[in-house]
């Protein structure tokens, strides 16, 4: 059997990190994935898919995401359900994260931090004069 999920989206809002009574991190957020097709003249739908992540990718989600920052996220596609103050019964379906991705840069996401362009790419590098000292 095989259960495989692979999304890519945008966060609809901030995740959140919460902990088990046993003091496991969990993170729980939706994103916003676009659909391949668009009816002519109307715009392009969109699924809110509900993921959950667990120990440290839950962390690293909640450390380096943010509303609107694109994410591409890989696991499986679990259901539970749970009981109401009613008793009625409700379904819940979501995917479980293995693996995520950053989908865009920093400076394409909504994120506040701009690069600083004042920053010389050379350093930290020391220059070599001669090609003599090279092992290959």
């Amino acid at each position: 059997m095989l259960n495989k999920v692979i999304l890519m989206g945008r966060l609809t809002k901030d995740p959140e990190l919460r902990y088990t009574p046993s003091n496991v991190p969990v993170c729980t957020v939706t994103i916003a994935v676009d659909r391949n097709y668009a009816k002519q003249g109307e715009q392009r739908q969109a699924d809110f898919i509900q993921i959950v992540a667990w120990r440290n990718n839950a962390e690293f989600i909640c450390k380096y995401f943010a509303k609107g920052r694109m994410i591409a996220v890989s696991g499986s596609l679990q259901t539970r359900s749970s009981d109401d103050q009613e008793g009625k019964r409700h379904f819940i379906t979501e995917v479980v994260v293995d693996e995520q991705y950053f989908a865009d840069s920093k400076k394409d996401g909504n994120s506040q931090s701009q690069p600083n362009e004042n920053v010389d790419p050379m350093e930290g590098f020391t220059p070599i004069d001669s090609d003599d000292d090279l092992p290959f």
